[in-house]
């Protein structure tokens, strides 16, 4: 939304604008197929397709000559030894990126599926720039296919901290760092007062009243860090039941086990109970709150990787099942435009 929201600026203030999004990437790439960066005519850049280096050499080109891309067009940079270490790519790494004006309609009709916590699926043409925008399904992820580029985007992954405790400080900063909008929630205004992290929301809800009013879903983590099992119970009773990517509570593996002794009384599934992570992060020895924080980021990184992974299986299968029977040479497979769908025309 970063990114989406710097171009739509940009045009409104009169500035040319254009977007760059990654393709394909081969061996070491700095930054995923679906990455996104905007630039303008100021040499200024919003995103990020290569960690700088790419930005800053379709800026220069783009400054010197405002009109060398009044189309989409594919660039790929890396092919060789020379232009890698000038590029200052990763050992063996090459990648294809997709350079076009940004459009306001585009824009506008990504901008708002996201806002409204949607998927948005936008199928590119890399023949002429033509493009169709839809909902993406659950799972579905950014590829390319016969010259045909699916790019899916989303809302930010949220975190729920349920508790304001020592640990939530720290766990805070970093998922932000990592791009997770975070929610606070504690009932306890005392603990809310002095909060040190001013991007993050602060809800003085009681937990399962707030997951009722915003439940979790699929983009979701909730993690109950508040010390007070009243409070942890409440929330996970919740979040249990919600299809949240994760849900963890801190607590050794003698409290876990008490814990799901309580939430079965209360009708919590088994099935669901099987989902609670605790001890809460990944098992690296932590002990102070700096370092559980620490292990909490590393288990939800690993949870989205892992979840990712399953999905471009499951989506390749799909693939596989449903291919078109070839036809002849060069011929490229494009998908009608669903019902509803935006399509657009360069």
């Amino acid at each position: 939304m970063t990114v989406l929201r710097a171009a739509q600026a940009w045009l409104a203030a009169g500035d040319s604008v254009w977007m760059a999004t990654v393709l394909e990437t081969y061996g070491s790439a700095p930054r995923p197929v679906g990455a996104m960066a905007a630039l303008n005519d100021r040499g200024e850049v919003v995103g990020s397709v290569s960690g700088g280096c790419i930005e800053d050499d379709i800026t220069d080109w783009l400054r010197r000559d405002a009109q060398a891309c009044r189309q989409g067009m594919s660039l790929t940079y890396g092919v060789n030894g020379d232009e890698r270490a000038r590029l200052r790519l990763p050992c063996n790494g090459h990648l294809r990126v997709w350079l076009e004006p940004a459009a306001p309609a585009v824009l506008r009709a990504l901008t708002q599926r996201i806002t409204a916590g949607r998927l948005a699926r936008r199928a590119l043409r890399l023949s002429d720039g033509s493009s169709t925008i839809c909902d993406a399904l659950p799972g579905e992820h950014s590829s390319l296919r016969d010259e045909n580029f699916q790019h899916v985007l989303g809302p930010r992954h949220r975190l729920v901290l349920i508790g304001a405790s020592d640990v939530s400080r720290y766990v805070a900063p970093i998922a932000l760092t990592l791009g997770f909008a975070v929610q606070v929630v504690d009932p306890r205004t005392e603990y809310l007062s002095g909060w040190p992290h001013p991007a993050c929301e602060l809800v003085s809800d009681m937990p399962d009243d707030f997951l009722q009013r915003c439940p979790a879903d699929v983009n979701t983590a909730v993690v109950a860090l508040s010390h007070d099992p009243k409070l942890d119970d409440l929330a996970l009773m919740e979040a249990l039941r919600q299809p949240a990517f994760y849900v963890g509570a801190m607590g050794s593996r003698r409290t876990t086990d008490a814990r799901k002794e309580r939430l079965a009384l209360f009708d919590v599934p088994p099935d669901a109970l099987a989902r609670l992570r605790g001890p809460v992060g990944m098992d690296i020895g932590a002990r102070t709150p700096p370092e559980i924080a620490v292990s909490v980021a590393a288990d939800l990184i690993q949870m989205l990787r892992a979840n990712a992974a399953e999905a471009e299986f499951m989506n390749t299968a799909h693939e596989a099942m449903h291919a078109p029977a070839p036809s002849h040479a060069g011929a490229c497979h494009v998908l009608s435009p669903p019902p509803n769908a935006h399509v657009f025309q360069p």
